[in-house]
């Protein structure tokens, strides 16, 4: 019974190391079934292992291949692995072992039990000495593992060397020699364990089904011909898709696997038109009066324009002598000299300042009073009929209070009118707003009548 709870064990620890990685879609797994040897002898004396007299052991390495005198031999299938190929060369493989110890060195010994539970990371020198699918791999590593000599158990650190020799893809012969330093030096038996199997590779996966093995294949995930390396070439034009520009169309090689429908030289996907033949310098699109502009964005394709035009010739819809594209007011007679757009005569600017010298505040405040609102839209119409002029709103006062609480009442009742003509659809670019305080009289300060003329907002013209 003690003997088949150590087999339990190991086998859990056996299968927990062998799925603890997740499976590598390019490569396989493979199994391991042999025999082993376990050697005393040439693992050299720790003086600590008090179990195996010095005259028992050799040195490190003697005798190492006396298998006659020193080896233990279970004659049956006494070795199992599970290996698994992590990348970048390294294998993990867990391994189980059985043995019967009936030599410790030169020492004759009843027949003791040996169980042993390992595992190993192995670097493979395949590809480095003989190129990917060479037969001869050369291997190195190291690992642990938990050995159980009849009713002892201890740890061991390992290191170890192999050599496989691949028969095929899927088959080879495994020799291999590990070293175990048992880490109990009072009753841990340092040793080597010895091994020959017969490996067969497994686990190769062909997700697509396409009969080529994804480690092999350029596109595993999609069905694909053997000539393109397992990649498909959906539209049978000869090019596979990755590197068909047009993968579902038919198409030439000179276009990356395009179509050119309209034969006018430029592949479908980069001709804007490609049921029309057209002009390269077009992006496949003709242009019907020459004008360098497609038809399709050419708003007059039979008569020459500009692009700035859309196509069209530029025209003079106000009649002012501006054409359209120079005019700043296209819609709206004006004068050369103003761009296009009418000019604000004198007698405009009176008619805004007639307006705005009737604004009303809140007293000593900036507030403006609803009644003037009536004001301020006449204001406002008047110069939306000037778009390309630009206006300042002059805030002033009278000369009772202080210089600076003047100041500041004017500024704040001219941002006022600014802000409140911005509401009713000024553009606030248009406009600007600046306070003069008491310092632009146009009347007398003395006599309640000057004040109040002093009292105003103005509009001048912001040139």
């Amino acid at each position: 019974m003690k003997h088949l709870n150590r087999l339990l064990v190991a086998a859990i620890l056996f299968m927990g190391i062998g799925v603890a990685n997740a499976q590598d879609e390019n490569n396989p797994w493979a199994v391991e079934v042999g025999a082993n040897a376990v050697d005393v002898y040439p693992a050299g004396l720790n003086e600590n292992q008090v179990r195996i007299p010095a005259a028992a052991r050799g040195d490190i390495f003697d005798e190492y291949f006396n298998a006659n005198d020193h080896w233990n031999i279970l004659p049956s299938v006494s070795r199992l692995a599970i290996s698994r190929y992590i990348g970048s060369g390294f294998v993990f493989t867990a391994a189980g072992s059985i043995n019967k110890i009936d030599k410790l060195g030169d020492i004759s010994v009843d027949d003791l039990s040996y169980y042993s539970a390992d595992g190993e990371i192995k670097y493979s020198f395949r590809n480095l000495v003989n190129g990917p699918g060479g037969w001869f791999d050369p291997s190195l590593g190291i690992g642990g593992g938990y050995t159980w000599v009849d009713d002892i158990g201890f740890g061991t650190a390992n290191a170890i060397a192999g050599v496989k020799f691949w028969f095929n893809d899927n088959i080879a012969l495994n020799l291999q020699s590990t070293y175990k330093n048992a880490f109990e030096d009072s009753y841990g038996i340092t040793h080597f364990q010895h091994s020959a199997g017969i490996v067969f590779q497994f686990g190769g996966k062909d997700t697509d089904g396409d009969g080529i093995y994804d480690k092999d294949d350029e596109c595993p995930e999609t069905p694909g011909l053997a000539e393109f390396n397992g990649c498909p070439d959906t539209d049978g034009d000869g090019i596979e898709d990755r590197n068909d520009a047009c993968p579902n169309t038919p198409g030439l090689a000179e276009f990356n696997g395009c179509p050119d429908t309209d034969g006018d030289g430029v592949a479908d996907p980069q001709d804007e038109c490609p049921t029309v033949a057209g002009l390269a310098a077009l992006n496949g699109c003709p242009d019907a009066d020459g004008d360098g502009i497609a038809d399709k964005d050419d708003a007059c394709p039979n008569e020459a324009g500009p692009k700035a035009n859309n196509g069209c010739p530029y025209k003079d819809r106000d009649g002012d002598g501006v054409l359209d594209k120079d005019d700043q007011c296209p819609d709206v007679a004006g004068t050369v000299a103003n761009k296009g757009c009418p000019e604000v005569s004198v007698e405009i600017i009176k008619q805004l300042n007639d307006y705005s010298k009737t604004i009303l505040f809140d007293l000593g405040k900036s507030t403006i009073r609803k009644e003037s609102y009536a004001v301020l839209q006449n204001i406002a119409d008047i110069m939306k009929e000037y778009p390309n002029a630009s206006f300042e709103i002059e805030g002033h006062t009278d000369s009772q209070g202080s210089d600076a609480l003047n100041m500041k009442l004017s500024d704040a009742r001219a941002a006022s009118v600014k802000d409140y003509l911005t509401t009713i659809g000024m553009q606030g670019n248009r406009l600007t707003s600046v306070g003069y305080g008491e310092s632009k009289p146009i009347a007398t300060n003395a006599t309640k009548a000057g004040r109040q003329q002093n009292r105003r907002v103005e509009i001048s013209l912001k040139k």
